[in-house]
């Protein structure tokens, strides 16, 4: 199986070879970036399954980092900090991250910590195996066989091809479908830039802020995906 690749942004040189040289030991792909712009650069070239991310940096921080990555993508983010304070952190998980882990800290324990998001986001992928009949998502429950979307009991109206894509995405709640899975899902007749223009008009149905998507995600590079978080 291929590696799982991780993105390093810190802005401690000794710090970054020292993660990427026990990171790869243990298993890892890794890449680093000093600032926020190289690690635009870095995502806007390769995919990654997990970004460690500094809060402290130069320039723009992680937490403006963090916040404009979950804009438009679902990757796991696990934040590093030297900062301790309760605020501290809970500013960095309302940006959406996944973890968050205090400086100094043992190589160790970030490994494990590595290893649990990983797991999860696995999990989180795998179908169970049994026929979806109904999901929740925050506020919603669709009915897959009805195709009826409702909001604390409230009918949601969507169109046909809403309700496909829906469908589609619901079936395998968690699970990354690409453009081309949900194109055939709709009928196969519409491209994979018609499926970016559905999933905008749905996310205006279903997101409290579609500008930051909380439940129906863009996974960079592979696809959608519908959460429940």
């Amino acid at each position: 199986m291929e590696k799982p690749h991780i993105l390093v942004v810190d802005d401690d040189n000794r710090l970054r070879e020292l993660l990427n040289s026990f990171l790869s030991r243990s298993g890892f792909r890794v890449s680093t970036a000093s600032n926020a712009a190289e690690a635009r650069q870095r995502l806007g070239a390769l995919d990654f399954d997990l970004i460690v991310l500094d809060v402290m940096m130069p320039g723009e921080s992680g937490l403006v980092l963090a916040t404009e990555i979950r804009r438009s993508d679902d990757v796991p983010i696990l934040m590093l900090t030297a900062m301790g304070e309760a605020k501290d952190r809970i500013a960095g998980l309302e940006t959406g991250v996944d973890d968050y882990l205090g400086k100094p800290f043992e190589p160790r324990e970030l490994l494990l910590r590595l290893q649990n998001i990983l797991r999860r986001n696995k999990a989180a992928a795998e179908p169970s195996g049994e026929p979806v009949r109904r999901v929740t998502f925050g506020p919603f429950e669709f009915d897959l066989e009805l195709g009826e979307l409702t909001q604390k009991g409230k009918r949601v109206p969507l169109t046909d091809a809403e309700v496909a894509l829906l469908r589609a995405l619901a079936a395998r709640l968690g699970e990354v479908l690409s453009r081309e899975t949900l194109s055939k899902s709709v009928g196969g007749a519409v491209n994979e830039r018609a499926i970016d223009v559905q999933v905008t008009r749905l996310r205006r149905k279903i997101e409290p802020d579609p500008s930051f998507p909380r439940y129906l995600r863009t996974v960079r590079g592979q696809g959608y995906r519908l959460v429940d978080a």
